[in-house]
Order: structure tokens, then C-alpha cells, then sequence
């Protein structure tokens, strides 16, 4: 099973202090952060996309491509490439091209976003979301399995021969993750296409969890790829800890309660009882963990935010160490220890990550 963090990329005032990171400031905390992630033993590090205040994250690619300079093996990957409103051609390049640079380490989560404005931004339509993502990634696969592609659609000028270059590392594409929060369509097509579901699962109680999981392993199988156990599932979810759990909930209140994403609402208790929201003690961090598996059943990769809302570096630095050193071993020996056999550990990797040899290394400036 994979373990890893990822990062909205938000610039948002610590409660403490009132004071924002500036935007190269946050966007320097970022590779810290996949940096620290390498470090304490995790396997993936994963960045959103976003093109509006107050996130910096609107270019992926170049964030990833720098990490991929600095690190060895951890597996770049996003939390979101927005598939409504970046061009499919584009994203298959800009990713082939990442790939390469990464030896085989990457893979990319595609999504619609959840921020209305962005599609008249990029000339697009809100309305057509659904039509939008899944007629741009009907030609995105073909676009890395062809190597000229005729096509014609509804959302852009048509293509004759056309040949996206570079060409996937190894003649295989990056795999592709289908995150979606609540549209059983976006289940259906991962399924269809035999790919990855990422449920992130941060603001919705178990049961809704449960059922969008479960409707993806179902026609998973339907389609013919295996099992519905056999089927990739990924999940996401925030800790904060602390030695005691009174502290981490202490500490963490504030944040808690200014957070761009999901402050301002509901209490912090009500949120921990309904949703994955882990604060407490790193034991309870595992105890809540091992607990996804009985709503998601067997998965592969779990997904941590851990830097959201104004939380100092040097904090988000010290749960990352508390993460590699306390959590993710017991759960990489639990979650092993009941996974049956012929259930996938993780998502395929890219066959360049399997050669022998050191890989790229990291650069002058590392540390």
C-alpha cells in the first residue's frame, strides 16, 4: 500500500500570528514538504491545481518536474489536473514530458474542481462538467496510446494525424486516477476504463464513502477488468497530532475553525465524528486509519493533507515526522497483513521504476 501526503497549496494567515506566507514563500514550503516527505519514508507526494486566490498550485507540471530533480524514488503525482478546462493534448504532453524527466515516477489524478469560476475562465462551460470530462479524457487515452489520433468532438477543433509528443516513457502512459468527491458518473468512467478511483473522502461521512467506492468496484468487474476486490481505490483524508490528543485539538482548533476549505461550519467535534478528520494522538491516527478499510474494503494508497489552513511549516514539518516514523509503519504492516491474496498492493507501477539503479538523484542544493 502507498502512503503519501498532498497539498491544496492555499496561502492562508496563521490564526497565531495573522500573518500569510508570501506566495514564493508557500510555494518554497511545498518542496520542503515533498523534500520531508522522501525523507521520513513515505511514497507519494501529490500537488492540486488551482488558478485563484487563494492557492498558488496552478502549474503542477513545473512544481513536479523540479521535485523530480531532487528526489529518488518517491511517486509525483496530483491531487487534482483539472480535466474540464485544460486542454487534453496539453495534459498529455506536459505529463509524457514529466515522466520522462521522472524516470517512470509519475502518475496524475483527474478531476472537474470544485471552483465555479475557473471554467469561464478557460472559455468552458460549468453546466457541461460531466460532457467536459469525459469527452477530454476519451481523447487524453487515445492520445497516449495512438500515435495518430483522428478525432472529432463537441469541446475542441477536431485533430487529423496528430501525434503528442514526447511519446509516454516506454510506450506506457502515466496511470491515471478519476478523483471524485460525489458524482457516481466519475466512478463509472474509471471503471470503464479500468483506471484508478480516489474518493477524497475529507468532507463526506462513511456511508457516502461506502456507497461511491462500492458502485466503482462494481462496475469495475461489470467491464471486465477483475474482481471488484482487484479494482485501485485510493483515499484521502487531514491529521493534525500531538503525543496527547487534548493538545493536538487544542492546537489544531484554530486553524481548524479559519480553514479556507471547511471552516466557518461545523465545529471541529462535529467534523471528527463525521467525516475522516483525524486530530488526536498518532495511535488514534492508526486505529482511525485501519478503520477505512472497512468502508472502502482493501485499497491502495492513502492520501494525507497535512499543511491546510495557516499551519506553520515548522509544525506541518514535526506531523510529518510523527507520520513517517510512528503511523505509516504500523500501518503499512497492518493494512499488509490483512490484504487476501490477489488483491493489488498499489496502483502498477511504471515499469522504469523497476529497473536497477540509483535513479535521478537530488540536486546541489538539496538537503
Amino acid at each position: 500500500m502507498q502512503f503519501g501526503i498532498f497539498t491544496v497549496g492555499d496561502v492562508t494567515p496563521d490564526p497565531a500570528t495573522g500573518r500569510a506566507p508570501t506566495e514564493h514563500e508557500r510555494i518554497r514550503s511545498m518542496v520542503t514538504l515533498a523534500l520531508k516527505a522522501e525523507e521520513v519514508g513515505l511514497d507519494v507526494f501529490a500537488t492540486g491545481e488551482h488558478h485563484n486566490p487563494p492557492f498558488v498550485p496552478s502549474s503542477p507540471t513545473t512544481l513536479l518536474g523540479y521535485v523530480a530533480a531532487r528526489t529518488r524514488r518517491l511517486v509525483l503525482s496530483t491531487s487534482t489536473t483539472l480535466i474540464t478546462t485544460n486542454d487534453p493534448v496539453k495534459i498529455a504532453e506536459d505529463y509524457s514530458m514529466l515522466q520522462h524527466l521522472a524516470d517512470g515516477r509519475v502518475d496524475l489524478m483527474l478531476g472537474r474542481g470544485n471552483t465555479p469560476p475557473v471554467y469561464p475562465w478557460f472559455g468552458q462551460d460549468i453546466s457541461q462538467g460531466i460532457p467536459l470530462t469525459v469527452e477530454n479524457y476519451g481523447l487524453l487515452h487515445k492520445l497516449w496510446r495512438d500515435e495518430a489520433v483522428d478525432w472529432k468532438g463537441h469541446f475542441r477543433t477536431p485533430l487529423e494525424g496528430f501525434t503528442a509528443t514526447p511519446r509516454p516513457l516506454d510506450g506506457v502512459p502515466p496511470f491515471v486516477w478519476h478523483g471524485s468527491i460525489r458524482s457516481p458518473e466519475i466512478a463509472e468512467q474509471a471503471a470503464y476504463y479500468g483506471d484508478g478511483f480516489f474518493h477524497n473522502n475529507i468532507f463526506w461521512p462513511p456511508e457516502h464513502t461506502r456507497r461511491m467506492v462500492a458502485r466503482y468496484r462494481e462496475r469495475y468487474a461489470h467491464y471486465g477488468h477483475g474482481a471488484p476486490e482487484q479494482a485501485i481505490v485510493g483515499l484521502g483524508g487531514q491529521v493534525f497530532m500531538r503525543r496527547r490528543s487534548q493538545d493536538a485539538v487544542r492546537e489544531f482548533r484554530p486553524y481548524f475553525d479559519n480553514a479556507p476549505v471547511y471552516g466557518h461550519g461545523p465545529s471541529l467535534e462535529e467534523y471528527t465524528a463525521q467525516t475522516p478528520l483525524t486530530v488526536g494522538s498518532p495511535q488514534q491516527v492508526v486505529e482511525r486509519t485501519l478503520g477505512f478499510r472497512e468502508v472502502a474494503g482493501d485499497y491502495q494508497r492513502q492520501l494525507f493533507l497535512m499543511d491546510h489552513a495557516g499551519l506553520p511549516l515548522k509544525t506541518v514539518l514535526e506531523q510529518l515526522d510523527m507520520l513517517g516514523e510512528e503511523v505509516v509503519p504500523v500501518l503499512r504492516a497492518e493494512f499488509a497483513a490483512l490484504r487476501p491474496a490477489g488483491v493489488p498492493e498499489t496502483a502498477p507501477p511504471h515499469p522504469a521504476t523497476l529497473r536497477p539503479g540509483p535513479g535521478p538523484g537530488p540536486g546541489p542544493d538539496a538537503g
